[in-house]
């Protein structure tokens, strides 16, 4: 009985069984006409939850990040304002039409 008492203390501890969501690839993009500070203050709340900025674009205002939809949740509250739009990185591909 112990054993299974202290199965299961180190499978919590480790995290196993955890309702959050695994950091995924995402893109936060802004209108161009977006102030700089506006995306510094996202790349702030992303840093602090855990997230990770794997990317600043510059030709366009953009991050690419890598974080749980959980830790987007500010930068979503946030951009209602400035009009963000947060999509999940994602590979596309062209079908070879021959």
């Amino acid at each position: 009985m112990r054993i299974y008492l202290l199965l299961l203390a180190v499978f919590a501890a480790l995290g196993f069984g955890s309702t959050s969501t695994p950091p995924k690839p995402y893109i936060i993009s802004y209108p161009d006409d977006t102030d700089a500070s506006v995306i510094h203050q996202a790349r702030k709340a992303i840093e602090d939850a855990g997230g990770v900025i794997e990317h600043e674009y510059t030709l366009i205002k953009a991050l690419a990040v890598k974080a749980s939809k959980t830790m987007l949740e500010p930068v979503q509250a946030m951009g209602t304002e400035h009009n963000v739009l947060i999509e999940e990185d994602q590979t596309i591909s062209i079908a070879d039409s021959s």
